[in-house]
């Protein structure tokens, strides 16, 4: 029993050195105008929700996260997600790539949308 105790703790330890970097380094706070997008992506490295996680974004090949299925239209975009690519797609994804599946009509406020967007390039 008491061995049981320890391999526990042992365990808990573990997860928590695990986690440290993680736990280091929160994301930053949202802003309100960012619920939408939370609806279906995360912001946790590694953890994808309907939409593929958005941790470090910035500077990332569009289409190029591992483990998410991805539409060939976005796939054969070469878009790279900085500013003014995440200013274009978050206005209206559709009219950026043609035949994107991501079923979002866009933030239609320039002052949210750029909200959105310094967020997305902080993570």
């Amino acid at each position: 029993m008491k061995l049981d105790r320890i391999a526990t703790w042992a365990m808990s330890g573990a997860a928590l050195l695990a986690a440290a970097p993680a736990l280091a380094n929160p994301p930053p706070p949202a802003p309100a105008a960012f619920a939408q997008c939370a609806a279906c992506h995360t912001v946790q490295p590694g953890r994808n929700g309907f939409g593929p996680s958005l941790a470090g974004v910035a500077g990332r090949r569009a289409a190029s996260l591992p483990g998410y299925a991805y539409s060939e239209a976005l796939k054969k975009s070469g878009l790279i997600w900085n500013a003014a690519t995440l200013e274009r797609w978050l206005k209206g994804p559709q009219k950026l790539v043609p035949g994107t599946r991501m079923p979002f009509g866009g933030i239609p406020d320039a002052a949210k949308r750029k909200q959105v967007v310094d967020y997305l390039l902080k993570l």
